[in-house]
């Protein structure tokens, strides 16, 4: 892949469209980080996008390095939570990871990675930074994602100022693809079109306490951060370090 995925205009979309998600689990996320905030430690983000559960956090009272792969998605983030200590850029599994107090992701971030086996080493990078007494909390789309989604094909939406249509398929047991088409209004009242194609890797997340637990990290498998609850297919992975 030449260029990371979301580019300025589906960062955009994304921002303005589609902050449900950090809406849903970030008061259940805060109750859980509550210890590391109360010691004043550092939390990583990784999978950032456009900042918004960052601001959550910061508005919370929590020191967060918040991180992404996408330059696109960092420019908003560092509008949207200016508070944050950091905003930087880390590419998984490749980048090395800052060692933190606390390691959260949400939005299936590790879903985008190109292989099972580049989730597994992100798992095992992430875990290996996070200091003792510390929490781990992510989501995964589990393998139960595309399954459910077989008949899925199209989605739709629609904002002021901006558009985007998708189209979904399931090539694979373990792959969930998207093609997606926004467009964006210009100063001028013109439309602007780009398009991605993101393929999604679909996990077995049954696996993962075992793969976090050799590395010091016990975590459990939920549906929820906290009494939310999540899309079917998508799993919280929480759980942390002894001290």
């Amino acid at each position: 892949m030449n260029e990371p995925y979301y580019r300025p205009d589906l960062a955009l979309v994304h921002h303005r469209g589609f902050g449900f998600h950090a809406d849903l689990c970030a008061p259940g996320l805060i109750e859980r980080l509550a210890p590391v905030r109360e010691r004043g430690g550092l939390v990583l983000e990784f999978g950032c996008g456009s900042g918004l559960l960052t601001r959550y956090l910061v508005d919370a009272g929590f020191r967060v390095l918040a991180t992404d792969a996408s330059p696109a998605m960092l420019e908003l983030a560092r509008a949207t939570a200016p508070g944050a200590e950091a905003i930087e850029r880390l590419t998984l599994p490749l980048d090395s990871v800052p060692e933190a107090d606390a390691v959260v992701g949400i939005g299936h971030p590790l879903n985008y990675l190109a292989s099972v086996a580049d989730v597994d080493t992100a798992l095992v990078a992430l875990a290996r930074a996070l200091r003792p007494g510390g929490v781990f909390a992510t989501d995964l789309c589990d393998l139960e994602w595309a399954s459910t989604r077989v008949d899925q094909t199209a989605h739709a939406r629609i904002g002021d100022d901006w558009a985007i249509f998708t189209a979904f398929s399931v090539p694979r047991a373990d792959a969930f693809v998207r093609d997606m088409t926004t467009f964006v209004r210009n100063p001028d009242g013109s439309w602007r079109r780009d398009d991605e194609h993101h393929d999604n890797v679909m996990v077995d997340v049954a696996r993962v306490p075992e793969l976090l637990a050799a590395e010091g990290v016990e975590v459990q498998v939920r549906r929820s951060f906290g009494i939310e609850e999540l899309p079917v297919g998508l799993y919280a992975i929480v759980g942390g370090r002894s001290q």
